[in-house]
């Protein structure tokens, strides 16, 4: 842990410790000074990374997927529609997919890189994943993006040939149940890796974040006093899969508790819209994309002239709020890209889930009364492609 600070989010640091809260405040608050690290580490890895991509990424054919399991999943969906504009053939696809359905997701005669996300790398289904990619597709390289020096995925990437892994440092292996450090360095690390986001960019990032966890407490704090029933985070683009992100954490670290959802804000309209009520905050993550932004401020607008929400915020990296509406603005992100907004607009909603989930009694470091959703999923089986016999991997 990086994180000494006394206080995380106006909160003691032994009383988070008590009220089983310490794991993840400290993971979240540590983000800041974590990813120059993880921009450092991906320049000196540079030459190696380039002898390996360099020539996958000149060829015409080839398929580029992106997958991992809930949280890791949709690394691949903000990362996906940046790789397209550069014209890579480039899709998310969840290893939750590719595992129950291989012959549907994986093509044979298409040379592919999968590149895999994982925080622990031990779960069946990311196992499994690479396994039928090798099994399915005649000719398929690897790069493996984990936090887990210990995990098995690691390990498989350290004995095969056409397989490349970036470890992440140990303080990026988060020991919470939620995935916060490990979301923003694992996406970090892959867009740094790619080149959709230029070295160095994660110093912005980081003071930005910074500006936020000194500036939005009170905020934050009204957030939670409010008791909205439901949430629902919106955002375009590579700022989709963010925004799926976002609701996932409150899902998880309220225990179910808030319902939270996401989409985009051309597709709200089209009948998701209806949830809007009293007890909804809509949370609406600003497009920096000169296109992507008209269309989101006209949802912003609409959902304030509607009157219906119980508040409507938004987060926004320029200085150019609607009139009345209510803007969180980062310092010196105007003309960042959507990945480098993603990093501290991630951080202000994983802070609102935590004190959300703290103010609703729960312990957030285990979030799940029941027990019956963990850190590191269980129970799965992985069944083979032919016969009837299994093989049980959790």
């Amino acid at each position: 842990m990086l994180v000494v600070d006394k206080e995380i989010l106006g909160i003691d640091t032994a009383r988070l410790d008590e009220a089983g809260a310490g794991l993840t405040a400290r993971e979240i608050a540590q983000q800041p000074a974590v990813w120059p690290q993880i921009d450092a580490l991906v320049a000196s890895r540079r030459a190696a990374l380039d002898a390996f991509l360099a020539p996958l990424l000149a060829r015409t054919g080839l398929r580029i997927v992106l997958t991992g399991a809930g949280t890791s999943a949709f690394l691949g969906e903000c990362l996906a529609p940046a790789m397209l504009g550069k014209g890579w053939r480039a899709e998310a696809v969840p290893t939750t997919d590719l595992v129950s359905g291989p012959q549907r997701f994986l093509q044979a005669a298409a040379p592919t890189l999968l590149v895999s996300f994982a925080r622990s790398g031990s779960s069946p289904e990311s196992l499994a994943a690479v396994t039928l990619a090798d099994q399915l597709v005649g000719e398929v390289y690897h790069l493996i993006i984990t936090c887990n020096a210990d995990g098995e995925l690691y390990r498989m990437a350290r004995e095969r040939g056409n397989a490349f892994a970036i470890l992440l440092p140990d303080a990026t292996h988060d020991r919470g149940f939620a995935m916060t450090t490990s979301f923003t360095s694992m996406l970090l690390a892959a867009a740094l890796a790619f080149g959709v986001l230029a070295p160095g960019a994660a110093a912005a990032s980081s003071a930005a974040a910074d500006g936020l966890l000194a500036s939005a407490l009170p905020l934050l704090q009204s957030l939670v006093e409010r008791r909205f029933k439901r949430v629902v985070y919106l955002g375009s683009n590579e700022l989709l899969g963010l925004a799926r992100e976002a609701s996932l954490k409150l899902l998880e670290l309220t225990d179910g508790q808030v319902v939270a959802l996401f989409d985009s804000p051309l597709g709200f309209r089209h009948g998701p819209k209806t949830i809007v009520d009293a007890d909804t905050l809509v949370v609406v993550l600003l497009s920096n994309d000169a296109h992507a932004r008209r269309y989101d401020l006209d949802l912003l607008r609409e959902l304030r002239n509607d009157g219906r929400a119980g508040r409507v915020l938004a987060l926004s990296g320029r200085a150019e709020p609607e009139p009345g509406a209510a803007v969180v603005t980062l310092q010196g992100m105007e003309d960042a890209g959507e990945l480098a907004l993603a990093l501290p607009y991630i951080l202000f909603c994983q802070s609102f889930a935590l004190l959300q989930s703290l103010a609703l009694g729960l312990r957030p470091d285990t979030p799940s009364v029941s027990g019956t959703v963990n850190r590191v999923v269980r129970g799965v089986t992985i069944y083979p492609l032919e016969g009837d016999d299994h093989v049980s991997r959790g």
